[in-house]
């Protein structure tokens, strides 16, 4: 148990402790998007379809906060965007326990949703500036696991705290967000690269549309996109459990499958990955999230739901350390802010696009057909994965190897140089 423990979690810096535990604590007190889910229909008043707009706007404003931190992460630095994403957040979450109103709740939904993406780059960079090539499968990995762990606590207190009075919750959020901001403040140093200080490579200059350019990592991007957009549809399965004549209430039991998995299984997911080409594991993720989520289309009781998940939670525990390891290796150092910034848009999009096109498509056509094309598109993300993973890894491999310097007194041509 000791030499496990010391291949997972030994020889990280504090730094990272600090940030995992501030994870910890941001995903453990985020239940307002939670509480929201559950009540905005029976407390609030709104229809089922208000609501979904709602939560879409949520997935929207953190998609457009994600590229503005990530430019920010870069030009003003990552500490500072953090601080003002928090307390931002804490601020927001105030105002949003004071109002019933539709328009002003999908306003400021869409406001939370902006704070809440806007740190997310920034805390991805601060974490891949201090864990090095070396760290950053293991790392990411742990703080996947405080962030499943976090949410799993959320969803928990979400249901607890659904009798307690409706302005506690919105202030006991508040509460987390202002910790992690105190955290950051006090023991999370700035770690934005000094330029200069780049062995072996001229600075870069560039600005988000360098990023939107780059082919190899925007080709990632939409394959990330599409994989989460499958994952994100989960949030339908109450209403294919509604048309079916089954009680959607049970659907807490349903996911609950998947923060159990992950709590218990996903630090072991590094070591059962070492070694192994990363193109192929991404797109047998793919292909598990694809069959999991397509087979809600023939699951017709609890426990056949559950098994569903099973699937797709194998599928996303495979996923999550590689991908977080690939999107630092392509993002270029001196603008890495920019890049976690769009590979975060990649992933907070997914919320916006899933329940919008998947309620229509549950609400227009036969009720097989939403999980069959997402199983088509688990398929469709795998053969890209596997089609582009070659390019990919010779990009990565160009930039985490730094150039040999050029020998003193060389002559060397311009172009070589």
């Amino acid at each position: 148990m000791r030499g496990w423990l010391a291949q997972t979690a030994g020889g990280l810096p504090k730094t990272f402790w600090y940030l995992w535990t501030g994870t910890l604590i941001n995903r453990t007190g985020a239940f307002v998007m939670l509480y929201l889910e559950i009540h905005m229909v029976v407390e609030y008043g709104f229809s089922p379809a208000f609501a979904g707009l709602v939560l879409g706007l949520f997935g929207g404003g953190m998609a457009l906060g994600s590229l503005a931190g990530g430019v920010l992460a870069d030009r003003w630095g990552r500490r500072s965007t953090l601080l003002v994403s928090n307390v931002a957040l804490a601020a927001t979450a105030i105002v949003l326990g004071f109002v019933f109103q539709p328009l002003a709740v999908a306003a400021l939904a869409t406001v939370y949703g902006f704070w809440n993406g806007l740190g997310r780059p920034a805390f991805s960079a601060t974490m891949v500036d201090v864990l090095g090539p070396t760290m950053r499968l293991r790392g990411m990995n742990l703080n996947y696991w405080a962030i499943n762990l976090g949410f799993s606590c959320a969803a928990v207190l979400a249901g607890v705290l659904s009798r307690t009075p409706h302005l506690t919750v919105f202030l006991l959020n508040a509460a987390a967000q202002l910790m992690m901001a105190a955290i950051v403040f006090w023991r999370v140093p700035e770690t934005q690269p000094v330029r200069s200080a780049v062995p072996g490579r001229a600075p870069v200059e560039g600005s988000i549309v360098t990023v939107l350019r780059d082919r190899v990592f925007m080709l990632f991007v939409l394959l990330n996109l599409g994989l989460w957009i499958i994952i994100e549809a989960c949030k339908l399965i109450p209403i294919a459990m509604h048309q079916r004549g089954m009680d959607a209430a049970d659907y807490g039991t349903v996911i609950a499958v998947n923060g159990i998995m992950i709590v218990a299984f996903q630090l072991f997911v590094p070591k059962l990955l070492a070694g192994r080409d990363r193109s192929r594991v991404l797109a047998l993720s793919a292909l598990l999230v694809g069959l999991g989520m397509g087979a809600v289309a023939i699951a017709g009781t609890v426990p056949l739901l559950m098994l569903t998940v099973v699937v797709w939670t194998a599928g996303e525990m495979l996923n999550a350390p590689v991908n977080g390891t690939l999107i630092a290796d392509l993002s270029r150092p001196e603008m890495r802010g920019r890049y976690q910034g769009v590979a975060s848009m990649g992933f907070t999009a997914a919320n916006f696009f899933a329940p919008i096109f998947g309620g229509l498509l549950l609400e227009h056509a036969p009720p097989a057909t939403l999980w069959l094309v997402l199983a088509a598109l688990g398929v469709v993300v795998a053969l890209g994965q596997l089609l582009s993973g070659p390019v990919r890894e010779r990009r990565a491999r160009a930039l985490l190897e730094p150039r040999p310097a050029a020998t003193e007194g060389a002559n060397l041509a311009p172009a070589a140089a």
